[in-house]
């Protein structure tokens, strides 16, 4: 038979191709518990097989959303050391990563002055990276990181 001859191809284009209500046919048809019926037609069902198909579960700390790390790299300690540090005794650059809003110090980059870096966490690389430059890390805490 050819193929402009069959009967799909006289139905086309007249919204259900012969299978009689709007969305019939399709992939999931009438499927209305899936979704819309659980609250309705469906809810003995749900109290049956599914009780915690509704609501939320658990606990969600709101000092855990607050503590969000901002990390810097060592490699981008010379640019920021150039515009925003004070010079101390030493003649070292001081920068207080913690007043410019990061939290942590990663090793990524290279140190090339000897610098005082003030923050609140760092890395094991990068604290070697600034010792290794001539520099000194002051920190609270140091992470077993990297």
């Amino acid at each position: 038979m050819p193929h402009r001859l069959r009967k799909h191809r006289k139905k086309r284009g007249s919204r259900t191709e012969g299978y009689g209500r709007v969305g019939q046919h399709r992939d999931t048809g009438s499927k209305g518990f899936r979704k819309s019926g659980r609250h309705k037609r469906g809810w003995s069902w749900v109290l049956r097989y599914e009780p915690d198909y509704f609501g939320k579960k658990g606990f969600t700390s709101p000092k855990s959303l607050k503590q969000k790390v901002k990390t810097v790299n060592v490699g981008r300690l010379d640019e920021i050391a150039e515009k925003l540090s004070e010079k101390t005794e030493e003649n070292k650059l001081l920068v207080d990563l913690g007043r410019l809003g990061y939290t942590k110090l990663l090793g990524t980059g290279k140190v090339t002055k000897p610098l005082i870096v003030k923050v609140q966490s760092s890395s094991r690389s990068a604290a070697e990276k600034i010792e290794k430059a001539g520099g000194q890390l002051l920190t609270e805490t140091r992470e077993q990181g990297e």
